[in-house]
């Protein structure tokens, strides 16, 4: 269980340890159905479960754990252990209203991540935004929201960027398009503000703000915006890639589509500013305003 670290988190946990089952199902040759049955649920129950995406009772995993042949106390108590703390309540299941499951697993996954890397084409990323800049975007995607909906769904972004200068918080790479910062999203005075804030949290340590400029190539409408959310190599706890549609969003985690989208990433660095000239740039648009 080297995988497995303290504070990572309940959805972190989850993916953990449906991770270990998953394993020790196809290592004794069980099938998800029979795994369903076992604990009076369905083959999707099954699936679910190791995807991470539902909770856990101690007594399924018990039975599962001696469906599959683990018997040693040890590894029982190291697995079962887990299971407590796949249930334990998050800060943003107190804004449930506003956010959905879908996003409630990636919430988990951004506060568990080593390393976030992402790419934005239409706006700053969540981490990154001013409280009004927030607050813009949120409308343009609930325009008749009462205004509580709209507080409640800007604390929520708030409250995530924590981790930015948590002692032991991520490695965030965000690369934008030029657009996302010549788009007047709020206007000029929202803008003005969230120019200065990514110019002063360009000094973060564990922050590369790179900016892709308008004209270069044709790798910003091939890619789309996306997230990759890595685990620093643990087995238990694949790498992701978040991508985030308008009701729903898809995860992605097997090997070689995760290295699809780290391709990806190195080819947005190449193309992009410096860093340096990136300051440049956001102090450009800052004066263009």
């Amino acid at each position: 269980m080297s995988g497995v670290q303290n504070g990572t988190g309940a959805v972190a946990r989850r993916l953990q340890l449906g991770t270990q089952l998953r394993r020790l199902r196809e290592a004794s040759g069980v099938t998800r159905e029979d795994a369903g049955y076992e604990i009076r649920a369905s083959e999707s129950k099954i699936s679910r479960m190791e995807l991470g995406r539902v909770g856990f009772k101690q007594r399924d995993v018990a039975d599962l754990l001696t469906l599959y042949g683990v018997v040693q106390e040890a590894e029982r108590s190291a697995l079962l252990s887990l299971v407590g703390e796949t249930n334990t309540p998050a800060w943003w299941q107190t804004y449930g209203e506003v956010v959905p499951p879908w996003f409630q697993t990636y919430l988990g996954l951004e506060e568990a991540a080593k390393e976030i890397s992402s790419y934005e084409v239409q706006f700053i990323h969540g981490l990154l935004q001013t409280e009004d800049y927030a607050r813009a975007v949120c409308l343009l995607g609930n325009p008749t929201a009462p205004a509580e909906e709209i507080d409640r769904r800007v604390a929520v972004r708030m409250r995530r960027q924590h981790i930015l200068h948590a002692p032991t918080g991520p490695q965030v790479l965000a690369v934008m398009d030029e657009a996302a910062l010549r788009r007047p999203c709020g206007g000029p005075e929202v803008m003005r503000r969230q120019l200065l804030r990514l110019i002063e949290l360009a000094a973060l340590p564990r922050l590369t703000l790179l900016v892709m400029p308008l004209g270069v190539g044709g790798l910003a409408a091939e890619s789309g915006a996306f997230t990759v959310l890595g685990f620093g190599g643990s087995a238990d706890l694949p790498d992701q890639v978040y991508l985030e549609q308008f009701t729903t969003a898809i995860y992605l985690d097997k090997p070689a589509e995760v290295a699809e989208y780290d391709s990806v990433l190195r080819r947005l660095r190449a193309g992009s500013l410096s860093p340096e000239a990136t300051l440049g740039l956001l102090r450009e648009a800052l004066r263009d305003l």
